[in-house]
């Protein structure tokens, strides 16, 4: 078998690729009724240590507080369940 077939490939990572680090919806349960769930809000509790490129709620269990979630992205599933226990998800945008 010739050299080139028998190494490993290497050097190529796009450079346009996002980070994004994603919460379950059971998880902001931790947080009190009415309150404001923010990234810096995130780090606090110890849900996230490092937000990288943004943060994604995503719809995979129940909540039961009506929190306001400023984040990056949302689930549809997520946002309706957020929206569901009179909560409210607005959408923060990652550029400046």
């Amino acid at each position: 078998m010739p050299l080139y077939r028998r190494l490993p490939k290497r050097g190529h990572t796009c450079r346009n690729t996002k980070e994004i680090v994603a919460i379950n919806v059971q998880l902001l349960n931790v947080f009190e009724n009415g309150a404001t769930v923010d990234v810096a809000a995130l780090k606090q509790k110890g849900l996230v240590s490092n937000p990288r490129d943004g943060i994604k709620i995503l719809g995979n269990g129940d909540i039961s507080k009506k929190l306001t979630v400023k984040v990056n992205y949302f689930s549809k599933g997520a946002a309706e369940k957020i929206k569901s226990a009179g909560g409210e998800a607005v959408v923060v945008s990652t550029r400046v």
